[in-house]
């Protein structure tokens, strides 16, 4: 008998085994039927599920497929702050035989009802986005996707922080916050999960899911793109605008405005792996110094704490760390401390504490607290920071660096550190809101919000650093951004395609509304042996990341990469091309706060300000910086040329000021070691400040207006924005703003600096205008409020700015340049130059 049931069980395993493989039948939503209304949301009922769509704008839908009919999730968004983005009134469903529509003031949206289809178009009945026949939306088991009609010329751009060419199209991307050192020129994922991106058929996407979700733009198909998730619901939002700046406005208008970050923190910064020591820390002020270079910031890494994370000072490093914080302070340098999200093993009482307090992420193998190898310090416990009661807890630590005057933190390794797709026993972690393939890409997202929201609660009215690696969506209400561990691992002197990659690694980061971001400059990566040999290759980073917003020199280890040792040439361009920075500061400022206002990053893609330029789609190793300044590094060793595209228009090269080259074609320039190929669009206004040794080292100072004239009939404007620089008041719209224009007419130039829009905020004290009128013409007579101002020579011209407050003009000979000096009354002036 045994015998026979043995013989009949192998004889069904094969059919047992087939059943057990067999994939679980795909599903859609079927034909649609009928339709329900409350308020701002329209449902439509369909075979297998229900679709609402809620109407945030005229511009904004929220669209949520529910399979099983239900309109719930595991947790709100944690990306999304504001749904109600202006919509009133009712929405009116028009039925027609085959189609339900929904009109606003710019779109048509239709759900097509056999099977379920929806099409946005237009308001002129052009189709933007549109599902793929009856697979708009599929289920298969626990994973959802959504496909979607791809058009010949529909290019994609987005996903945040992403390695690879700018456009999208014909690659796929998966969201997975990685720690990846070193990591190459196309690998993906990184660190950063920010699933939104922009089609240029002028709408966006967020697809609001914190699992593994993926897209594939174009690579299983000619015909559809998807994207997709594991696990989660279909949220997502289509965001319709008539360029790229309309669509980035209104997501921020969904997810936050950007922090604007402390005035110093756009100016220059120091780092190293090994920055733990306080004779260090001491030295390295003192030489930035010594040899004129600015510098703004000095970094403190991961070993200047005694144990992680209890935030204090190592004693064996640090003899009297409040002391030396003062005295760096008095030198106009800032202390940034690093911060990681575990406790060790090793920090037996603060890891006992919260242990006993159930703080610590837990395995749900053991119920126990989860045991988290980690990079340095040992096994460590990971804190939930999706527990409310850590904020409090957490922040009473981190306040004890503050109190002695550091001035903020960068969060490292939020990923958190070595829990990438092959580190699946991570998947045991539960937190308090989830498991954690539901929270792991939101994990370095809640710790940064309760960094920045502990700071603001123990240190009020003060403006929070915190640059973070890992993140989220809706990160820009919290922190900023650095691109991780960059560079060549292998060979340092081989990291130029890696440094090139840096340059749409930032442009995309800008896109994921991470405006204020470096790279490390020199890249993170490799041993630097030989420096002479480094040196062409520092240089050329460095000329990149001044360009960067927070413009930080970085590397691992020992390996210093501060610009004197790479020798005097080295040095010498590094001190011009920092000065550079600081001297740009009242025109980066101003881009701070557009950037605060309509989450414009302040390096941006061509495409940005020409979207109708296809040339620009494919432009990875240049950028705008603001809308008025076209930056193209020199990624090549060796090279001493640069080919640039210059969109439409007029571009003058912005370090003579005098050459002029037609726009709409490349171009190849010279670009010796000691140059970075800069471009200023003729009919612009460019502010400067002089040269500090650190962001306002002296309170108060002329601002220069460099005006590059339009042509006949056309004008040049620029609008000044200044505040406290430190406090938060910026967000209660105190500031002051002062708007010039300069008119280009067949007799002249005629200058208007308009009275000073007075939110609250003075600038510190009296100055003067400088007003550089690049002409290459010597004028007659120069005009102030109709009264003829008197020519002085150049020496005492210059030796006045500071002192003379009465109106004056020098003709530039050498630089082509007439110079003209007012007084800042807060009044309107009006100059005439014939």
């Amino acid at each position: 008998m045994r015998n026979i049931i043995a013989f009949l069980f192998l004889c069904l395993m094969p059919a047992l085994s087939t059943a057990q493989q067999k994939p679980i039948a795909e599903k859609t939503l079927g034909n649609c039927s009928s339709y329900n209304i409350a308020g701002n949301e329209a449902v439509f009922n369909c075979e297998n599920g229900k679709v609402k769509l809620q109407l945030c704008s005229g511009e904004v839908v929220k669209i949520w497929v529910a399979p099983n009919g239900n309109f719930t999730r595991s947790n709100p968004s944690f990306a999304v702050i504001n749904e109600d983005l202006g919509w009133t009134g009712a929405i009116n469903v028009k039925e027609e035989t085959s189609a339900y529509e929904i009109f606003t003031a710019s779109l048509r949206i239709r759900v097509n009802k056999a099977p379920f289809n929806l099409q946005v178009f237009d308001k002129y009945q052009k189709l933007l986005f549109s599902d793929y026949n009856e697979r708009g939306f599929v289920k298969n088991g626990d994973k959802v996707t959504a496909y979607k009609n791809l058009r010949g010329d529909e290019q994609f751009f987005g996903l945040g922080e992403k390695s690879g060419p700018l456009n999208r199209r014909g690659n796929s991307y998966k969201m997975w916050n990685s720690d990846q050192p070193c990591y190459g020129v196309n690998e993906d994922p990184l660190y950063k999960s920010i699933p939104f991106f922009m089609s240029s058929n002028r709408y966006g996407v967020f697809f609001d899911n914190t699992y593994k979700t993926e897209f594939k733009f174009g690579t299983d198909s000619n015909d559809y793109y998807s994207f997709e998730a594991p696990k989660g619901e279909m949220v997502y939002y289509f965001i319709y605008g008539n360029d790229y700046k309309e669509i980035i406005k209104r997501y921020i208008d969904l997810t936050g405005k950007p922090i604007m970050p402390p005035k110093w923190a756009l100016g220059f910064s120091q780092c190293r792996g090994d920055y733990t020591r306080e004779d260090q820390a001491r030295e390295i002020a003192a030489e930035f110094r010594k040899r004129n270079i600015p510098c703004d910031i000095i970094y403190q890494d991961i070993g200047w704490t005694d144990g992680l994370q209890n935030f204090e000072w190592r004693k064996d490093r640090y003899t009297n760390p409040k002391g030396m914080v003062q005295d760096l302070g008095k030198m106009g340098f800032k202390m940034i401390v690093s911060q990681d999200p575990v406790i060790s093993q090793a920090t037996k009482e603060q890891w006992h504490e919260a242990e006993a307090k159930g703080y610590f992420t837990t395995d749900i193998r053991t119920g126990k607290s989860y045991d988290m190898p980690w990079p340095w310090g040992g096994n460590c416990g990971v804190v939930d920071f999706t527990k409310p009661e850590v904020a409090d807890w957490w922040g009473t630590y981190q306040q004890k660096p503050l109190d002695d005057g550091v001035r903020g933190f960068w969060t490292d390794m939020g990923e958190p550190a070595w829990s990438n797709e092959d580190a699946t026993d991570r998947l045991n972690m539960k937190h308090h809101l989830g498991m954690h393939d539901e929270i792991h890409n939101v994990y370095g997202f809640t710790w940064d919000k309760v960094v920045t929201e502990q700071f603001y609660k123990r240190n009020p009215n003060k403006r929070v650093f915190q640059m973070t690696r890992a993140a989220y969506a809706g990160l820009q209400r919290y922190t900023f951004g650095w691109s991780g561990d960059s560079g060549n691992g292998n060979n340092v002197l081989d990291g130029w395609q890696q440094m090139a990659n840096q340059i749409p690694v930032g442009l995309s980061a800008g896109m994921g509304i991470i405006p204020f971001w470096t790279t490390d400059i020199s890249g993170y990566c490799g041993e630097v042996k030989d420096y002479p040999a480094m040196a062409e290759l520092y240089v050329r980073w460095m000329q990149f990341g001044i360009f960067t917003p927070l413009s930080r020199a970085h590397h691992e280890g020992s390996n210093a990469v501060e610009p004197w040792l790479f020798g005097q040439e080295a040095e010498d361009i590094s001190r011009n091309v920092i000065g550079m920075k600081y001297k740009l500061f009242p025109y980066i400022y101003t881009y701070a706060r557009e950037a605060h206002d309509t989450g414009l990053p302040l390096m941006r893609a061509l495409f940005f300000e020409y979207p109708n330029d296809r040339e620009t789609f494919k432009l990875n190793e240049q950028f705008l910086f603001g809308k008025e300044l076209l930056v193209a590094p020199v990624v090549e060793k060796g090279a001493v040329t640069k080919d640039v595209y210059l969109p439409e228009g007029e571009w003058i090269n912005y370090h003579d000021g005098k050459t002029l080259h037609r726009g709409g074609q490349w171009i190849t320039v010279d670009a010796p070691l000691e140059v970075v190929p800069v471009f200023v669009k003729k009919g612009s206004i460019i502010p400067t400040m002089p040269v500090m040794q650190y962001i306002h080292e002296k309170p108060v100072y002329p601002v220069t207006f460099d005006v590059f004239p339009a042509t006949v009939n056309q004008q040049a404007a620029f609008v000044l924005y200044e505040d406290e620089g430190e406090n938060r008041d910026y967000e209660k719209n105190i500031y002051c703003r002062t708007a010039i224009m300069a008119k280009t007419l067949k007799e002249g130039i005629e200058i208007t600096v308009s009275a000073r829009e007075d939110k609250g905020y003075k600038p510190a004290g009296q100055r003067n205008f400088i007003l550089k009128v690049h002409t290459g013409k010597k004028p007659k007579t120069i005009t102030v409020n109709e009264a003829k101002i008197k020519k002085v020579k150049g020496g005492q011209f210059h030796k006045a700015i500071d002192t003379d407050f009465n109106a004056a003009w020098n003709w530039n000979e050498e630089e082509g340049v007439i110079e003209i000096k007012i007084p800042d009354t807060g009044k309107e002036s009006v100059i005439k130059v014939l």
